[in-house]
């Protein structure tokens, strides 16, 4: 599945992998719409969903195949995620809400790490190195039962990036199925944690924002959904006027785009108007 890239991939994949089914697009559809043009000419018993800057290591994938193999009332597995050798990324969370988005945007939950209330967000109490049944398994790497997308159908299209595994969870959730980290398995993700972070531009990270109030629109209700907003609202005015005096203060170009970024948000939440 190559979703518009200018890399020279897909010819890439052409000449050394010339068996492989390719499907091209003439544009970027967003990743739900292109992981489900992937699941639908697939017939396998299980879909991967793999992120193209990762390495598997030791048979992951198998692994997982296994461990579902042994769990027919898992439809969703994840694996241990490493930032490198030495660092386990915190993969695996909580489904969205206004609180967790409010903990995490407070920086309660960097605060108090250990905390089972403060940390709920991403689960931070939790080391990643056992067994554990999650609300949401992380996209870049997702095994998932055709079983079980059988039953509750395709990613939301709605989602061009962002929170579409959320959606896709909840919805196994609701018909019933476990959803699981396992570190049987692992890979290593090579633009994983801070460096991914950093590279979140200032589209990006306003389309993060909105892919969450679809969500909370669509599986939480209007109450949520206007809570969320003004959650945002009062966190972008924060850190647009914080950020702006930092980089004043130290003259911080990173600083003086992350106030921009949350200008550009909270411009999306107030008048809707999205940063081109």
């Amino acid at each position: 599945m190559d979703n518009n890239s200018h890399d020279k991939s897909a010819e890439m994949v052409r000449a050394e992998f010339p068996d492989v089914k390719l499907i091209v697009n003439a544009e970027n559809r967003g990743f739900a719409a292109a992981c489900n043009q992937g699941m639908r000419a697939a017939s396998a018993r299980f879909t991967l969903l793999l992120n193209p800057d990762t390495i598997i290591l030791n048979d992951a994938i198998s692994r997982c195949v296994q461990y579902a193999n042994l769990h027919p009332d898992v439809g969703v597995v994840g694996c241990q995620v490493l930032e490198d050798e030495h660092r386990i990324s915190p993969t695996g969370f909580s489904f969205p809400s206004p609180l967790n988005v409010f903990l995490a945007l407070s920086g309660l939950s960097r605060a108090f790490p250990r905390s089972r209330l403060f940390g709920r967000p991403e689960l931070s109490w939790w080391d990643r190195m056992t067994e554990q049944d999650v609300d949401v398994v992380t996209g870049m790497f997702m095994l998932v039962r055709r079983e079980a997308i059988a039953q509750v159908g395709l990613m939301d299209e709605a989602y061009f990036v962002y929170s579409e595994e959320a959606d896709w969870c909840y919805r196994f959730a609701q018909a019933g199925w476990r959803r699981v980290f396992t570190p049987c398995a692992q890979i290593i993700h090579l633009d994983g944690g801070a460096k991914s972070t950093s590279q979140v531009s200032t589209k990006m990270f306003v389309q993060m924002q909105k892919s969450a109030m679809i969500y909370h629109r669509k599986n939480l209700g209007l109450a949520a959904w206007f809570l969320l907003k003004w959650i945002y609202v009062g966190s972008n005015s924060v850190r647009m006027v914080m950020w702006l005096i930092l980089s004043v203060v130290n003259h911080d170009l990173k600083t003086r785009h992350k106030s921009a970024a949350a200008r550009a948000a909270l411009l999306y939440h107030l008048f809707g108007l999205e940063p081109r």
